[in-house]
């Protein structure tokens, strides 16, 4: 039996990690325009990185919570798959093995050159500089798909969640295209759950069990549903 876990940034927003919604972060004091587009990079190289600097440090500093950790031990019983939209890197620290990034991971960096999306650097820590070259020559980025980006990793995804018998999706409104639209891969799974605060406002989920809880209580109620299969 294969489970696929989908997550969102409610499901690091509870190790404190912000998401571009949220009052009072870091997101509020930036525009999208002018940090997170490929017209931002080419436009403000160094507001870019060090915005994606800051991020970077928070996220070292973070922990990751109890759902994390409960996806990780999971794994001692069945096949685990981790899908996830977060740039962090909470549910490998947590001890989850098969984790695919959607939007990349803020722990390395990228060429900012036409061979981009070919290789990734491993940054040795949170302070990626504009001398930090890679091995054609061209400035690092940060390895983040921008919005307005294509998705490198989605067909992969997509593949992961056909063969899915049980899909869960934690802590996403549903709203970020094309990431959302990965839920119509998951027509194989003979179980379906959705776990958000604000589950009953996300349409197109007739064919999912709702748990409107946070990550942490709702990843428990559905691990005890598996249980049960």
């Amino acid at each position: 039996m294969k489970v696929v876990f989908f997550s969102g940034a409610g499901m690091s927003a509870e190790s404190g990690i912000g998401t571009f919604r949220d009052k009072g972060g870091l997101w509020e004091n930036h525009r999208i325009e002018d940090v997170a587009t490929p017209e931002a990079w080419k436009r403000n190289p160094d507001l870019v990185t060090e915005f994606y600097n800051l991020r970077r440090k928070k996220i070292i500093e973070t922990e990751p919570n109890k759902a994390h950790f409960a996806i990780a031990q999971l794994e001692n019983i069945i096949d685990v798959h981790v899908i996830t939209q977060n740039i962090d890197d909470l549910h490998e620290r947590a001890g989850s093995k098969k984790v695919l990034h959607l939007h990349g991971n803020i722990k390395y960096a990228k060429s900012s050159g036409p061979n981009q999306d070919k290789k990734y650097y491993l940054l040795k820590n949170w302070n990626l500089t504009k001398h930090d070259l890679c091995d054609e020559g061209y400035r690092l980025r940060p390895h983040v798909v921008s919005f307005g980006e294509s998705v490198p990793a989605f067909d992969e995804a997509a593949e992961i969640i056909k063969n899915a018998d049980i899909f869960i999706v934690i802590g996403t409104s549903l709203q970020v295209y094309p990431a959302a639209g990965l839920i119509q891969y998951a027509n194989n799974a003979k179980t379906k759950i959705l776990v958000d605060p604000n589950a009953n406002s996300i349409n197109g989920i007739d064919d999912f069990k709702v748990y409107s809880n946070t990550a942490t209580e709702g990843v428990l109620l559905a691990i005890n549903e598996i249980k049960k299969i």
